[in-house]
């Protein structure tokens, strides 16, 4: 799911990955929203309220939207970074981003209800998951090779708005393709809803342990691949061992 890059990655990897990160970032999206009133997935709408800030000379607001934004653009540059710099290695380059995200995540499911009222605190948690989503989608995007995206849905609705469109006159071959695309965008959009309502759901009941759900589901994407690591690497070691075993005989 993590661990195939380029030709190695197939639908079925993408899947599994929108899946999983998809209902995270809903998760995210929704319980970042309704714990500290911030979006907390991108930096679209930021954009629109760091617009209005400047226009009214409220520096000192801009200054935190803008921080934001920053914090958005470090985390996928950190994640990007890891990604590059362990390319010899990269079965495992996934590990350090989540690793950092699912810090961050804990910090908020551990802290949050407890400083949450101030607004500063309030502006700084809602930065680190800033971070922690730009990690995420930077993750996501170099590992499916720009064909996964999890934190936010306005590409994913365009690319299936046009995908759709294509559909209509498209020839046998290319329809094959192209209801492969639909069926990935689908997924993104169906799952980022369900864990969004998932997560405003666990808020509203149990609220900031409601971190704790993404959490598990990004330690059961880790444990996942590096279990089947693992165990493709025994069956490898058993099979040739088998076959030298044979020969011998």
């Amino acid at each position: 799911m993590l661990r195939h890059l380029g030709t190695r990655r197939s639908t079925v990897h993408n899947l599994r990955l929108a899946t999983l990160l998809g209902l995270t970032a809903g998760m995210v999206n929704a319980e970042g929203f309704l714990g500290f009133s911030i979006l907390t997935t991108n930096v679209t709408g930021h954009a629109a309220s760091f617009a209005e800030k400047i226009s009214l000379q409220d520096w000192c607001s801009s200054l935190f939207i803008a921080l934001w934004m920053l914090l958005f653009l470090a985390g996928a540059f950190l994640s990007g970074l890891i990604l590059s710099l362990t390319g010899a290695n990269q079965r495992f380059s996934y590990v350090i981003p989540l690793l950092v995200e699912i810090l961050i995540l804990l910090v908020s499911a551990l802290y949050g209800n407890r400083y949450h009222g101030t607004r500063a605190v309030q502006e700084l948690f809602a930065g680190s998951l800033l971070f922690a989503m730009g990690i995420q989608n930077a993750l996501v995007s170099m590992v499916s090779g720009s064909v996964v995206r999890t934190t936010h849905l306005t590409g994913t609705f365009t690319d299936l708005g046009i995908a759709l469109a294509q559909l209509f006159n498209a020839p046998d071959q290319k329809r094959i393709v192209l209801k492969s695309k639909i069926k990935l965008n689908l997924v993104i959009i169906v799952f980022f809803m369900t864990g969004a309502v998932s997560g405003a759901y666990l808020f509203r009941h149990i609220s900031f342990l409601s971190f704790y759900a993404p959490i598990f589901i990004l330690c059961f994407a880790l444990v996942y691949d590096l279990l089947r690591i693992k165990a493709q690497r025994y069956y490898r070691l058993a099979t040739y061992a088998m076959k030298n075993k044979r020969s011998v005989s």
